[in-house]
């Protein structure tokens, strides 16, 4: 089992602002690559504080520069926002500049909000991200695109540049509809689920959804690569744990509004911490996600492992803006504490989850 880093790099009270944020995520990075985490992702988002990274790959490109060995990950390039021609590009300048630590991450998206404002439609997502891989597949395996889709047409294109990984880096997709997943099963891409704040209990009926879309397509579960992504926190007492909780409902409360039309806004500019009807208590946030002492953290993901097998479980030490010291600390916690305490239950980590797609670690 891999074990990732996921940066939302939610800006909302940091002393320094955007600065702030991109300071304290690659502090995050180079602490994870130190610890010998395998994979950093970096997500997408636009136009809110909900994230402060529109460009995944450009984050990517950033990390590349001041880090050596961890895999950099898109988490994950929202494709149906794209030109496919312009990432595929931008897929192999990364990939190069990373010196093959490239993941490719995609999604087809599903916040209404930021469809609307790349004048996408959010109803054919799936249809369009599709399209735009066939484009970018062609691009990269085979140097050479012409192609003639209902969303996009390509003339005779060639492509000077590939990705230093060859065929292709590892693919991880956040979807789980049966035509993606059978588009992706010639590469062993990685599906890639997250409840994020709402954790446990919604992961797990997002993998009973998976689950039965890969047996739609005639499929085993049991068989394929899973990677999982949890908000995780180590606290010391319910009144810390409840502060964490308090960071989620905020991160949870953007996320709903993102999927409207239209967003309430704080005089700031940044989206109202309005509440919402069905929203968690604090102590439900608090339950639900990996948050609590070392043995509660240890105790909530050995469950997760147990119940999903997963091949990659990533965590998001920072989200709702937390304060570097609290997400600084867990991430050290995490490796020195909790690992032990889980491996200890289930065994060595690197015999968790089933078929996961190799990632060769470079020497320092």
């Amino acid at each position: 089992m891999q074990l990732g880093l996921f940066s939302l790099m939610t800006l909302r009270d940091h002393v320094d602002g955007a600065v702030g944020v991109m300071r304290d995520t690659k502090k995050m990075v180079q602490t994870a690559e130190e610890l010998g985490f395998d994979i950093a992702w970096f997500a997408e988002h636009h136009f809110a504080n909900y994230s402060s990274s529109p460009s995944p790959l450009m984050m990517c490109s950033y990390a590349a520069g001041w880090t050596s060995k961890i895999k950099l990950g898109p988490g994950v390039i929202v494709l149906p926002l794209y030109n496919p021609l312009r990432v595929a590009q931008e897929i192999a300048v990364a990939d190069t500049q990373s010196e093959g630590r490239l993941i490719i991450g995609m999604g087809t998206g599903y916040q209404q909000y930021e469809f609307d404002r790349y004048d996408v439609s959010l109803e054919n997502k799936n249809e369009i991200f599709v399209e735009y891989w066939d484009v970018i597949e062609k691009a990269l395996v085979e140097g050479e695109v012409e192609y003639n889709g209902q969303f996009i047409k390509v003339p005779k294109t060639t492509f000077a540049i590939k990705t230093q990984q060859s065929p292709l880096p590892p693919i991880f997709v956040t979807s789980s509809h049966p035509k993606l997943l059978n588009r992706f099963k010639k590469w062993n891409a990685t599906p890639f689920i997250a409840a994020s704040t709402l954790g446990s209990p919604v992961l797990y009926k997002m993998a009973d959804g998976l689950n039965k879309a890969w047996e739609s397509i005639g499929e085993q579960p049991a068989e394929k690569p899973l990677a999982i992504m949890q908000y995780v926190s180590i606290t010391d007492s319910r009144a810390e744990a409840l502060e964490v909780a308090e960071r989620a409902r905020y991160v949870g409360r953007m996320a709903h509004h993102l999927r409207k039309a239209e967003l309430p806004l704080d005089d700031n500019g940044f989206i109202a911490n309005e509440a919402f009807e069905g929203e968690y208590s604090l102590d439900q946030y608090a339950d639900n996600m990996v948050v609590g002492d070392p043995h509660t953290v240890a105790e909530k993901m050995v469950d997760n492992i147990k119940r999903l097998n997963p091949s990659n479980f990533t965590c998001n030490f920072s989200f709702g803006c937390m304060p570097l010291e609290r997400a600084h600390r867990s991430i050290l916690r995490f490796k020195k504490e909790v690992i032990p305490l889980v491996e200890r239950e289930v065994g060595p980590l690197a015999n968790i989850g089933a078929k996961a797609p190799a990632l060769s670690r470079l020497a320092s």
